[in-house]
């Protein structure tokens, strides 16, 4: 039992001061001390994802599911037009370039996409050879595709990193991508992934003629929060609450993004 347990009870009338003061030694003037560090430990490898039963696996360039007491990884199933409706493995760096990721899904447009791409090879600012992997390639359905680089805001208001940037798209050949972008994670609130996350998700699950009845629901009535519409649709609550977040991430809907899309949000017609 540790100096700083809570003692309560018959127990706590039969230990004195005295008795105390033998148990942890004579002189109390002087704090406990303890090593708790594991010292140095070795670098782990990163971690495999195992085969997933009917999911395809990742096949990303390189694995960033390394430790980290600072970033955040993470790992999501995926479907896509290019996968055939199929479910995938990605691995993401990040919450920002996870969130880049949803966002280019909900776009109608989109056909494939990719993760942690090979590296391109540029001339640092020093003259020596570098290399960097775009954190996404998005393939539209004409065939036209998009390297994204993403980055905070702070680092990319730093002059080496724009010069950076500059040298890795001077490198970038035709044959990777047709056009990059620079995306400022610091956009993307945690909020606002949030939000990302659960109109995803909601997608998942697609009722049309739900969705259907709820926005001739909404073209055809006055409402100005969320409640107001979904008190106005002759369905269930829950079925018209997530047939909302469906039409907002068709964009037949519009709310804030940067707050929590919720029943006291307001809403209007896209």
């Amino acid at each position: 039992m540790g100096v700083g347990t809570l003692i309560t009870g018959p127990l706590k009338s039969e230990i004195n001061s005295s008795a105390l003061a033998h148990e942890i030694g004579e002189d109390m003037s002087l704090p406990l001390e303890w090593d708790t560090s594991l010292g140095k430990t070795k670098k782990q490898p990163a971690l495999v994802v195992d085969p997933v039963h009917g999911v395809l696996p990742y096949d990303g360039f390189r694995n960033p599911l390394t430790r980290s007491n600072t970033a955040h990884r993470i790992s999501m199933a995926i479907a896509t037009p290019a996968t055939k409706g199929q479910r995938k493995i990605y691995h993401f760096d990040g919450a920002r370039e996870m969130a880049v990721a949803l966002e280019a899904l909900l776009s109608p447009e989109l056909y494939g996409l990719e993760v942690q791409l090979p590296p391109v090879f540029y001339r640092g600012v020093n003259g020596k050879l570098r290399s960097h992997s775009f954190d996404l390639r998005i393939t539209f359905r004409d065939g036209y595709r998009r390297a994204v680089y993403v980055r905070h805001g702070r680092s990319l208001a730093r002059p080496e990193t724009q010069d950076e940037i500059e040298a890795i798209f001077a490198a970038t050949p035709k044959s990777f991508a047709d056009d990059k972008i620079v995306v400022n994670g610091d956009q993307y609130t945690k909020r606002y992934r949030d939000n990302l996350l659960r109109i995803w998700n909601s997608l998942n699950t697609p009722y049309p003629d739900i969705d259907a009845q709820v926005l001739e629901c909404a073209r055809n009535t006055n409402f100005w929060l969320m409640s107001d519409l979904i008190a106005k649709c002759h369905l269930s609550s829950a079925q018209t609450f997530q047939a909302i977040f469906r039409l907002i991430g068709q964009g037949y809907l519009k709310a804030n993004w940067n707050a929590v899309i919720c029943r006291h949000s307001r809403i209007w017609i896209g």
